[in-house]
């Protein structure tokens, strides 16, 4: 028999699927390891730090009108871990654009 889900978490999960699933937006794949955003930082000439790489994905994830199309970032560890410069976390500022963070789990 499969364990039973609390209705309230289940509650959640459909909620948060119908999110994700929005008309007209989709899932960005923001999970790039800190070896694929080196090199491609290298191709442009720039050093790649963690501060570096924390002021590319702020950019990002600062792109007005952005919330219009993506309702969910799949994010590196790295990135979920990171603050912006004000100190406000990465996940936050998404949740604050109704933007849903995830984490890509690989290892």
């Amino acid at each position: 028999m499969a364990p039973r889900i609390n209705a309230t978490l289940a509650d959640r999960l459909a909620a948060t699927a119908l999110a994700l699933v929005s008309d007209g937006k989709g899932i960005l794949a923001a999970d790039e390891s800190n070896a694929t955003c080196s090199q491609r930082f290298e191709r442009l000439g720039i050093v790649s730090t963690p501060e570096s790489r924390r002021d590319y994905r702020e950019m990002l994830f600062g792109t007005p009108a952005l919330a219009a199309f993506i309702s969910g970032a799949i994010l590196y560890d790295e990135t979920i871990r990171q603050s912006a410069r004000d100190g406000t976390p990465i996940p936050e500022l998404l949740r604050r654009r109704d933007i849903i963070p995830g984490i890509k789990v690989d290892t």
